[in-house]
């Protein structure tokens, strides 16, 4: 599959919500793509991490309030 630089197809990254366009690195997994970089694929994990500490905190606190 070739592409030309105007016609590189784009997506939006789930993370920061910028739009990326197709990389030569990513031609065989552009369908599983979902991040425009390291950064905010480690963001996304460390997020989904921080909200699910925060919701034990709360069933802790809620707990210790009966």
């Amino acid at each position: 599959m070739t592409h030309k630089k105007q016609n590189l197809p784009e997506k939006i990254c789930v993370s920061c919500r910028r739009q990326f366009v197709w990389r030569k690195k990513w031609e065989r997994v552009w369908d599983e793509v979902k991040y425009c970089s390291d950064r905010c694929r480690r963001a996304k994990k460390k997020a989904k991490t921080e909200v699910g500490e925060s919701a034990v905190d709360n069933s802790i606190v809620n707990e210790s309030e009966r």
